[in-house]
This record gives C-alpha cells, structure tokens and sequence, in this order.
C-alpha cells in the first residue's frame, strides 16, 4: 500500500553524507588517473575517455539509486529512507587495473587498443551481473545473515577502517585531528562551529593544517590546474571493437573477469543486506541488474571499471540522510568530469583529512554485522571476517605475496584467494552447525569443494582441479557433517523416545 508522505529531496543531514560519498568516489577517480597515466595510457584517454565514461556509470546509478529510496519512502510511509551509496567497486577497480588494463596493454602495445579491450571487459562485466540478478534473491535467502554480513565486516575491517586509519596516522596533525572532529560530531552528536557539516568541517581543517604545516605543497595544486578543460560525454563503440580481442587472442582474461564479475554481484547483495539490517529493504534483485546496466552504460561511454553498491550506505544511513547526497554526488560528478575539477581537488584534499570519514564508515559496518545478528551467531560473523585479513596481506604485497608471506604461513595466500567465496561458506557452515542444521551445512561445504575445484577459491585463477588439497577438504567436511545429521536424528528419535516412554510410566 501506497502512502502520502513529504520525503525531500534535500535535507542538512545529506550534506554529510555527500562528502562521504564524494570522497571514496574521488579517491577512487584520482587511483584510476594516476595509476594510467603511471602505466603510459596519455591524458587525452585518461581524461577525455575513462573519466567521463566512469562519471556516466557513477551519475546513472546515483539518481536512480535516489529514485529508490522515494518510491520506498511512499511504498512503507516514511521519511527516513536513505537512498543506496553508489560508485565504482574498489577491489574490482584494482583488478580491473592491474588484471585486465596492464596486461591488455603489455600484450598488445598499444594504449588505445588495450582501452578498448578495457571497455569491452567492463560491458560484459556489466551484462554478466545484470544477468546474475535474477536469481539475486534466491540466493540472498540461501545465504545466512551472518555470514553475508561476516565477510561484508571483513571487508570493512580491513580494506576500509583499517587501510584509511592507516592513512589517518600517517600525518597525525592532520589526520587524528580530523578523526576526533568525526568521532565528536557524528558519534557524540555535538554540533560543529557556526553549524558547519561534520565532514564539510572536519575536511576544511584537515586541509588547512595539511597546508599551513607544509604537509600539502601548493605545487600541487599548479599541477592540478593543468588538467582543467572541457571533456565532453560523448558515447563510443570502442567495446565492439575490444570484444573481438576479447573473445580471441586474450581469452585469458576471462579467468579474472568472471570470477570478479560474481564477487561485485555479491558485494552488491551483501551491501544490500547490511542496508536491510540497518531498516531500509530493497530488492537485491534490481539493485545488482542497476548495477549491471550502470557500469555497460558507462563502458559505452568510455569508462572501463564496474561499479556497486557502497558499503558506505550504512553509515549515510547513521548520518540520517535520505535521497539528496546521492542525487548532488551524480550532479558534481558529472560536473567534475567534463571540467577536469577531480584533479584539481585530488590535488587539494590530503588523503589524510578524508581518510577518518571511511574509518567512521568502516567500524560503523563491523557494528551493524553483529548488531543485527543474535548472539548465538557471533563466532560465525567472526569467522567469516578473517579471510579478508589474509587477502589484505596478499594485496598489499601484489606479486610479491607468496615470496613474503610464506615465512608467516602458508595458509595466508590461499586464504585470501576468493575471500568473499570463502567467507561466506565458512560463515554460513558455521552458522547452520549452530542451529544443528548439519544437512545444510553439509551442502555448504559441497559448494565450497566445487569453488575450489574450478579455481574460484584458494587458487590464483580459473582451472579443472586448481585447488585440489582444498577440494578435497571441503569434501571430507561434507561426509563429516552429514554423519553429524546422521546423530543428530539418532539422538532427537531417542529422546523422543525415552520422554514419551517416561510420560507413560507417569500416568
């Protein structure tokens, strides 16, 4: 049922929400123009092409994201729905970089030509997640709470409270300055001077201690202005002319696209969930084909990375914001685009003033993913966390991690291989033993041996048998549990049995 109700399109609280937002966008932005420019792709691909094409994906999803929360707002009557967080998926943007572009390019030689096969990557991408959603809530329902949300945690734990606290102390003048000012403002609810924003606030001291202590130079900003210009939208066939490749002499990249493909349509259900634990429902299933159909509108465009829902979106919904953050994120994006302003502000902004936001973000997910779980269920979020500490590591070290980490342990790389796979079968193995459902777990563990057989988990890319010790594993798990079954019914029947025998001695 449909109902009345006034659900604005702009209130103060989205002002810090916006910021939020802006920012892991911006920095997101300011990764994929340095890193290409590092790799020799030229300016006029960088800033003409990529950006503007990523700007398309960040300003479609962004508006229909708020177009959500207004129809939720007046289907359930209420004001305090917060739209959806919107942007290109971090993890799958390194890949993405460092596994699709880089290789496209020393393959071939040619900037150009490896952008084009980029952007055709992106497009199926795209088409591949639009195509997983429908079957987005079946497999939400599948999935146990705690182990979607356990490896959501994990991700928020490391890759985000953790990374962006580190960047937090690597100025501490700036940075633990501009943490307190979001612990105090967001966390304590204190109102900040002449009733600026929290994050608006915290980023306008952070930038100026940055520069007044010598910490930002302003040649950086010299250099930023240098980028300034207009960089019209213009949409492109380049995919066409990159699915060709492709499909022939670099179907290797299918080995990573796939697998990436299916960790961003379960990061996008995974977020999604943590939103429905926070009080706002939407369907999982529109959400990952927005998803899909975003990220192919921006490859049309010329932009070559998948985009998802953020993580962050429960901490705009502690914010208290609604639709207005994510309807002025895709009106500034597009903006910043066609003008080049992202560098520029890139340029300003230190790391460090906005880093404290994302810890906020972070620490405020970990929370969620055990607040909206019973006790009961704990050990299995826990679990479910750990993964993504050893591809954490794994990621850091880049190529190197085998060599680095193999006097810490074995395990670590093989861990954090597919750590959204195994996060949530080890979750949810561990939360269907707790509720002595032992079938399921069983069924669990199945799947868990066929990810690894085929290379999805602990092994570094797709293959018949890539993981065969894990397989295995997972398969002798299996055999255990259903004996666990197997007991379980022996002693439930024989319980039974002596308690019904017992009531008719009473008698």
């Amino acid at each position: 049922m449909n109902h009345s109700v006034h659900y604005p399109l702009y209130k103060k609280e989205d002002t810090d929400a916006f910021f939020a937002l802006f920012q892991n966008n911006l920095a997101n932005f300011v990764i994929i123009a340095v890193t290409m420019l590092g790799m020799g792709f030229p300016a006029s691909i960088v800033f003409g092409k990529v950006i503007p094409g990523a700007a398309v994906a960040v300003m479609v999803g962004n508006l229909y994201y708020s177009h959500m929360a207004k129809r939720l707002a007046k289907k359930e009557g209420r004001t305090d729905v917060t739209a959806l967080s919107y942007g290109i998926s971090t993890p799958v943007m390194f890949v993405f970089l460092f596994g699709v572009l880089a290789p496209a390019k020393a393959l071939t030689n040619d900037p150009d030509l490896a952008w084009r096969i980029a952007v055709a990557a992106a497009f199926l991408s795209g088409l591949v997640e639009a195509l997983v959603s429908l079957t987005g809530n079946w497999v939400r329902n599948q999935i146990p709470r705690a182990a979607m949300l356990g490896a959501l945690a994990g991700v928020a734990l490391t890759f985000i409270a953790g990374e962006m606290l580190f960047n937090t102390f690597s100025i501490p003048v700036v940075g633990l300055v501009t943490l307190v000012i979001i612990i105090v403002g967001v966390i304590g609810k204190m109102a900040m001077p002449f009733k600026i924003p929290t994050s608006l606030f915290a980023i306008l001291v952070g930038t100026i201690l940055a520069f007044t202590l010598g910490y930002q130079s302003p040649n950086k900003i010299v250099e930023g202005l240098g980028n300034v210009g207009f960089y019209p939208i213009l949409p492109t066939l380049a995919a066409l002319d990159g699915m060709s490749y492709l499909f022939g002499s670099l179907i290797g990249l299918m080995a990573i696209i796939l697998p990436i493909t299916l960790y961003n349509a379960i990061e996008t259900m995974n977020n999604v969930d943590a939103m429905s634990a926070a009080g706002d429902s939407y369907d999982v299933r529109e959400c990952q084909a927005v998803d899909g159909v975003g990220t192919m509108l921006g490859a049309l465009f010329g932009g070559l990375f998948p985009t998802t829902v953020y993580i962050a979106t429960v901490g705009s919904k502690m914010m208290g914001a609604g639709r207005g953050y994510s309807i002025l994120n895709a009106i500034v994006f597009g903006v910043a685009a066609m003008t080049g302003v992202i560098a520029v502000l890139a340029s300003v902004i230190p790391v460090a003033a906005v880093a404290p936001i994302l810890v906020f973000v972070g620490i405020s997910m970990v929370g969620t993913a055990f607040q909206s779980n019973e006790t009961k269920y704990f050990p299995a979020v826990a679990l479910a966390m750990l993964p993504y500490f050893a591809n954490y590591v794994m990621t850091r070290f880049n190529n190197s991690a085998g060599e680095v980490v193999a006097g810490i342990s074995k395990g670590i790389v093989p861990l954090g291989q597919g750590a959204m796979f195994t996060a949530i079968v080890l979750g949810a193995v561990t939360v269907f033993i707790i509720d002595k459902q032992y079938v399921k777990a069983s069924i669990f563990s199945l799947v868990g041996a066929m990810l690894s057989f085929v290379g999805f988990m602990h092994a570094p890319k797709l293959a018949v048998n890539a993981a065969p010790e894990f397989s295995m594993a997972y398969v002798l798990v299996s055999v255990f549990l259903v004996y666990c079954a197997y007991q379980h019914v022996s002693v439930t029947q024989k319980e039974t049995t002596d308690l019904s025998v017992g009531q008719k001695v009473a008698s």
